[in-house]
């Protein structure tokens, strides 16, 4: 269902959820957290809908969406609500202020958000110079941002890194996560042999290719450099020991990868790219600071050595 307000305002926004949830019965009841996004257009708007649908099975939720002002309309505020099979497992809010009504977002929002609820900042194309002071991430616990959406993910990654928070994230580090988990047990088998050095190989421009680079030069304490091959993401992982390198190997377009150790057999892993909406189910499992890619993106990154 999809319900539209003209001229309205943030007060009978909330009534009108509160009907919905009278008429529909527990529709609105057992949310855990308030999704705020910052979309820039109609387009990343829909798509980060989508996105958060998918992942409202998994963490049911209310999403608002905050479109930018439209400062040559007339002053107002219109709305629309989306609930049952146009919203996934959330009840979807997009706002669309007009004239100047968007200038206080945090005011848009106050009277929508959840009582109680964590509050998550998610920003699905541009985000703002330093999002923990912007009027909606200084009210959140976590920030997420998508820096391989921007213009110059390389440049948005380092802006991010100067203007970091505790509770700041970026998409880029939850595609990671296979990644990460695989080359630590791979380590871990072999635990008495250094790494001497590291080369991490992925398509240039690609955030997640230099957060992989960052995080094994702050896990390992060794030289770290990055090879740039192809399009997409990443590529592969050579790790130098003593004993002879272990090697990931992911061809382009493929979801498996080859992990090669010395005097063992090749073995072939399952290594999918994970999508948006994986990602963002991830970063939504932990609602308190990640230190580890706070490190990482701070310390790490400027560590790094040219191929």
């Amino acid at each position: 269902m999809i319900v539209t307000l003209r001229n309205t305002n943030s007060a009978e926004v909330g009534s009108r959820l509160v009907s919905l949830r009278d008429e529909g019965g527990a529709v609105a009841l057992g949310r855990v957290l308030t999704l705020v996004v910052l979309s820039e257009d109609e387009d990343s708007t829909e798509r980060a809908i989508r996105t958060a649908n998918g992942a409202s099975h998994e963490h049911p939720m209310r999403v608002l969406v905050v479109m930018p002002d439209r400062p040559d309309e007339a002053a107002g505020l219109d709305a629309e609500i989306r609930v049952g099979g146009h919203a996934g497992a959330s009840e979807v809010v997009v706002l669309r202020p007009r004239g100047g009504a968007g200038r206080s977002p945090g005011t848009l929002v106050m009277a929508l958000l959840l009582p109680d609820a964590p509050i998550v900042a998610w920003w699905p194309s541009v985000p703002p110079p330093r999002p923990s002071t912007d009027p909606i991430g200084a009210m959140a616990q976590r920030r997420i941002t998508e820096s391989v959406r921007t213009r110059d993910p390389i440049a948005t990654l380092q802006a991010l890194r100067a203007a970091y928070a505790p509770g700041d994230t970026d998409l880029a580090w939850g595609a990671l996560t296979l990644w990460r988990a695989l080359l630590a047990a791979a380590l871990d088998e072999s635990p008495g042999d250094e790494v001497t050095s590291v080369t991490v190989i992925g398509a240039e421009g690609n955030p997640s290719v230099e957060l992989l680079a960052a995080w094994l030069r702050v896990s390992l304490g060794c030289i770290v450099s990055v090879e740039y091959s192809g399009n997409g993401g990443m590529r592969g992982v050579v790790l130098e020991q003593p004993s002879g390198p272990i090697r990931v190997d992911r061809p382009a377009g493929s979801t498996v990868a080859t992990l090669s150790r010395p005097g063992r057999p090749d073995q072939v892993i399952n290594l999918p790219r994970r999508n948006t909406e994986n990602t963002l189910i991830e970063e939504l499992r932990r609602l308190d600071p990640d230190l580890t890619y706070g490190k990482v993106l701070t310390q790490g990154l400027g560590e790094l050595e040219p191929a």
